[in-house]
């Protein structure tokens, strides 16, 4: 799947892009998530659970199995999402 957070614009953009089409799937369970920073140099992308998401006990799960995983597997410079209180 070819998609334009693979080919063009920042990597702050592609990111964004992303976390855009992830969006809803949180939304639908009552969460959301918000883009805090993206640190080109390192790869590392910053974010914020919301919603029903911050208490979640399945938050970690989600973030490094959903969030990350699609991340890496659409931005090949993410080395790593972490979240921000």
């Amino acid at each position: 799947m070819t998609d334009q957070a693979e080919t063009g614009g920042t990597m702050t953009e592609r990111v964004t892009d992303v976390m855009e089409k992830i969006r809803p799937l949180l939304q639908a369970d009552g969460g959301d998530i918000e883009l805090v920073s993206v640190d080109e140099e390192c790869g590392v992308v910053s974010v914020r659970l919301q919603g029903a998401c911050r208490g979640c006990p399945s938050a970690a799960m989600t973030l490094k199995m959903g969030v990350e995983r699609h991340l890496k597997e659409q931005i090949p410079e993410v080395k790593e999402l972490v979240n921000v209180p």
